[in-house]
């Protein structure tokens, strides 16, 4: 999520931003919840539900929420018009939580809500977010530096980046 490409993937959240209503290609929309640091005092869902419908529905039916723990604490006490809450729990325990019908996925790397901060993103992750794992392990033996041992050298290539920037939105905790 926060990878440079510096010996890392490189991340979403490092990707250059813009507001949904002026999305361009190569950047990433955001639907911001027009409150600094955490959600509008009046009607504060309707930025969750903006940001899902900010999402095509192409990418819609196979989407994820992404956010940290503090951020679902703020969010599962969300609730509706009735009273009822947003969050529906896993209903078993193999199952998953669920947000307003969509899966949810706890991510540590995510930012905690703050002024300004991208702590919740939405969308499809499988077709906006490509992996690259490069097959094998390199093993190189030094049989010279540690005399009489034998050492070995271990090294892997992956990376990662974003492939579709319509397939991904965040939710900005700000104006």
């Amino acid at each position: 999520m926060l990878g440079d490409g510096v010996n890392k993937p490189t991340g979403f959240l490092t990707a250059d931003t813009v507001e949904e209503g002026d999305w361009a290609w190569e950047k990433l929309g955001y639907v911001a919840t027009g409150t600094d640091g955490g959600f509008g005092a009046s009607e504060p869902a309707d930025a969750l539900i903006d940001l899902v419908y900010a999402l095509k529905a192409g990418y819609r039916q196979n989407a994820t929420w992404l956010m940290n723990r503090r951020t679902q604490g703020a969010v599962r006490k969300l609730k509706d018009a009735e009273g009822n809450y947003l969050w529906q729990p896993a209903a078993s325990p193999e199952g998953r939580a669920s947000l307003m019908g969509f899966p949810l996925v706890e991510a540590e790397d995510m930012p905690d809500i703050a002024a300004d901060s991208f702590s919740a993103a939405f969308g499809d992750f499988r077709r906006g977010y490509l992996i690259v794992d490069r097959q094998g392990v390199n093993i190189l033996r030094d049989p010279y530096s540690a005399k009489p041992y034998v050492l070995f050298y271990t090294t892997k290539r992956v990376g990662g980046g974003i492939a579709d920037f319509d397939a991904i939105k965040l939710l900005k905790f700000g104006e």
